[in-house]
């Protein structure tokens, strides 16, 4: 095969220099890394929106088999599992109960989501909620993944301050048999969170959050940031109590807060924070390379490695953000990890033809395609089927 392809300004030729990355299977040792992953459907299955979520199992559990092998651990149903976006509650839960025994096969570490999504959209008491995340909290820590305590619209939509959401966390901490991580998902995420820990005041909703965690220090391993806010995030980190992480969700300036600040701290919270990312899913081969040159000390390597992903991260979660779970799955085919772009909820839809070939100039630069004449042969495909004759 060829890795020549025809794109709308003229002839594209595919590097393919994705193919030299090692596979090592020792985890990190500097930071802790959770790669957000997506799920794969069954492409035989109806995608209309609200149809119940029908996955390939084979290739979506191979996909975090993928992740493993490269050192990370698997961040299970969130929202780039589609979680709130197509995959329905029933599916989630059979989803984490699947990883979590693979991860047992290997030794692979895995964090899963826990959420309110059993209840039907639309209001809900305090009440309801808090029995439906202690419900799936249960559900969770009996797989051994440990839970993420998402963020739950029907909270977002219930609570009328602070009070309440001290109200349902309080609880759900003392609940817990073991640590647990917070999640912080910001409306460019999910428009239904705006205003989430009470507040649309940034102060005051981490006035809340802060609280919380000093209160629970003891069972909150840590918190998962995803406000695509550098400075916020650092200023976060150093208010953490000693022992808790600072998990970044921050799709565009990722390298920078995983390698931390420039001079050492000497007072409380982190000088650096660990990763939970959705972009490391679709970045796995470069980013456990970086990570591991982080480990040895070796940070020109880590910029090295890091900087030609970033403009693709940045592409991948472009406005509207909540639709970067498609060009995740384009990537995927592109790379070989799954044989269609078929998306549970149609949601394949969601980005638009020049969007999705901007990806895939931006995937080759970033060294993510590691078999050029596969990706080729893929894309004209694709091409011919939005207009561009190969």
């Amino acid at each position: 095969m060829s890795a020549l392809i025809t794109l709308p300004d003229g002839p594209y030729r595919l590097s393919g220099t994705g193919a030299g990355y090692a596979v090592p299977g020792a985890p990190f040792t500097s930071r802790v890394g959770y790669a957000a992953a997506h799920v794969v459907a069954d492409p035989r299955a109806d995608p209309t929106p609200g149809a119940p979520a029908t996955l390939d199992w084979d290739a979506t559990l191979a996909f975090r088999h993928h992740l493993w092998r490269h050192g990370f651990g698997v961040a299970e149903a969130m929202d780039t599992a589609q979680r709130g976006m197509g995959l329905d509650h029933a599916t989630s839960m059979e989803l984490i109960r699947r990883s979590a025994r693979e991860a047992h096969t290997v030794g692979g570490t895995i964090v899963a989501g826990v959420a309110t999504d059993q209840l039907p959209a639309g209001p809900a008491t305090l009440d309801q909620i808090r029995r439906a995340y202690a419900e799936q909290l249960d559900q969770v820590q009996a797989t051994g993944a440990r839970p993420v305590l998402m963020c739950s619209r029907h909270l977002a939509a219930t609570a009328r301050g602070p009070e309440d959401y001290h109200a349902v966390y309080d609880e759900l901490l003392r609940r817990a048999d073991g640590p647990v991580v917070l999640h912080w998902l910001g409306p460019m995420f999910d428009p239904a969170l705006t205003g989430y820990w009470g507040s649309t005041d940034l102060d005051a909703a981490t006035g809340t959050v802060l609280d919380l965690i000093h209160t629970h220090a003891a069972t909150v391993d840590g918190i998962k940031v995803s406000l695509l806010d550098e400075r916020f995030e650092v200023d976060l980190r150093r208010r953490l109590p000693d022992g808790v992480r600072l998990y970044t969700g921050d799709d565009f300036n990722y390298p920078t807060l995983i390698r931390g600040d420039a001079e050492p701290r000497t007072g409380p919270g982190r000088s650096y924070s660990d990763a939970l990312l959705g972009i490391f899913a679709a970045i796995a081969p470069p980013a456990a390379a970086a990570l591991r040159a982080l480990d040895a000390g070796d940070l020109d390597r880590y910029d090295q490695v890091l900087a030609p992903t970033v403009p693709l991260a940045r592409h991948i979660f472009a406005t509207p953000t909540y639709h970067y779970k498609t060009g995740i799955v384009f990537l995927a085919w592109l790379a070989g990890h799954q044989d269609h772009v078929t998306m549970v909820g149609g949601l394949h839809a969601g980005r638009s033809p020049g969007h999705l070939i901007e990806l895939l100039r931006l995937a080759d630069a970033a060294g993510l395609l590691p078999d050029a004449d596969l990706a080729a042969h893929r894309a004209r495909a694709w091409l011919t089927t939005v207009g561009v004759v190969q």
